[in-house]
């Protein structure tokens, strides 16, 4: 089954956070919880040319510093708690969040390079629309 491109990035990169294939929103793009699928369960659609990286940590790393930076501040400068709390609060509450955020964040990241047609994504993308 062939299946167009979507028609903006905004919809690639939704299906990428959601998990699903960019090209048909049906198949999962991961196999496991942050391993890439070699292909698409439902299209075919081959995910095996991404080149992910540490671009998505990267990411998630920038995102928990705008989110935690300011928590950690607010609670500080309110509160006034004891040091202990931010040793057994804070790093608790950032591999947390980091370990919920990481999937969704390469999901767009490969997405991203497939609505782009990045590392492969082109080739495979050209015989996929003839």
């Amino acid at each position: 089954m062939t299946t167009p491109a979507p028609q903006s990035l905004t919809t690639s990169l939704m299906r990428g956070l959601h998990g699903k294939c960019p090209a048909c929103n049906e198949g999962p793009i991961f196999r496991a919880h942050l391993k890439v699928a070699d292909r698409c369960s439902k299209c075919a659609e081959d995910f095996h040319h991404h080149r992910a990286d540490d671009f998505p940590a990267y990411i998630v790393i920038l995102i928990l510093g705008h989110i935690l930076v300011p928590l950690v501040m607010f609670t500080e400068k309110h509160f006034s708690p004891p040091y202990i709390f931010h040793v057994l609060v804070w790093p608790p509450v950032a591999v947390g969040l980091a370990w919920l955020m990481l999937q969704p964040v390469k999901g767009m990241v490969v997405a991203l390079q497939w609505h782009m047609g990045l590392h492969g994504f082109d080739e495979a993308r050209k015989k996929r629309l003839g």
